[in-house]
C-alpha cells in the first residue's frame, strides 16, 4: 500500500497541475458567476412581472438541468452550430453560466431578508435602480449570502471533477490518468480526495473570516 502512495507521490507535478486548474477553476468560475449573477438577482426582484417572470424561467430552468449534461452539451453540442470551445474554455464557461443561477437565487434570497428600511433611506437619497442596488442593497446582500455562497462555492469544487468527460485536465482527470498508467487506484483517487478536502476547508476558512468581518459590521 505505502508503495502505491510512492508511486502517486513521485508524480506530484502532473497532481499540483491538476491541484492549481481545480482552484483556478472553481475561482474563477464563481466569481464570474458571482457578478453575473447581480443582474439577475435585479430581474428576479424587479416590480416589472414580466421582466421577474422572465428571469423566475432561465434561473430555475437552468436549476433544473444536470451539470454534466450541460457540459455536454457545451462541449459537444455547441458545434453543431459552429460554435466551438477548448475543453478548458468549455468547463469554465459551462460553470460560470450553470452557477449564475444559483448565486442569482442566493442574492435574490438574501435581498428579500434585507430590512425594507435600508431601502427606503436609498430612496430618500436618491439612489434608484443599479445605483440603489450598487450602493445600499449589494453590500449587505453580499455579507449575508457569504455562508450560503461559500457552500456554492463548495459544490463549484466536486462539479468541476465532472469536466474530466470533456477531457480537461483537473484534479479527477489527473488522478484517473495515473491510476491508469501506474494501475494503482486507490492511492490515486485516496490522494485526489485528500486534495479536494484541502481545497473544500480553504473555502471554509476564508467564508469563516468574511463571516468575523460581517459579523463586527454589525
Amino acid at each position: 500500500m505505502l508503495h502505491e502512495f510512492l508511486v502517486v507521490f513521485g508524480e506530484w507535478e502532473r497532481l499540483l497541475h491538476g491541484f492549481w486548474q481545480t482552484i483556478w477553476l472553481a475561482v474563477g468560475s464563481a466569481a464570474a458567476a458571482l457578478v453575473l449573477a447581480m443582474p439577475f438577482a435585479m430581474a428576479l426582484m424587479s416590480r416589472n412581472r414580466a421582466i421577474a417572470v422572465l428571469a423566475r424561467i432561465l434561473v430555475d430552468g437552468m436549476r433544473c438541468v444536470p451539470f454534466l449534461l450541460f457540459a455536454y452539451f457545451i462541449y459537444y453540442g455547441l458545434p453543431s452550430l459552429g460554435i466551438r470551445f477548448s475543453s478548458v474554455m468549455a468547463g469554465l464557461i459551462a460553470l460560470i453560466l450553470y452557477n449564475t443561477a444559483y448565486m442569482a437565487e442566493l442574492l435574490r434570497a438574501a435581498w428579500a431578508n434585507l430590512a425594507p428600511e435600508a431601502i427606503e433611506a436609498g430612496h430618500a437619497f436618491g439612489f434608484h435602480g443599479w445605483g440603489l442596488f450598487r450602493r445600499i442593497v449589494l453590500p449587505p446582500v453580499v455579507l449575508q449570502a457569504v455562508p450560503m455562497i461559500g457552500n456554492q462555492v463548495i459544490q463549484i469544487v466536486k462539479d468541476s471533477a465532472f469536466l474530466t468527460i470533456i477531457t480537461v485536465p483537473e484534479l479527477t482527470h489527473v488522478a484517473s490518468a495515473i491510476q491508469a498508467e501506474k494501475y494503482v487506484p486507490f492511492a490515486s483517487f485516496v490522494t485526489a480526495i485528500f486534495l479536494y478536502w484541502v481545497i473544500c476547508f480553504a473555502v471554509e476558512l476564508v467564508v469563516n473570516a468574511v463571516g468575523r468581518v460581517a459579523e463586527a459590521r454589525r
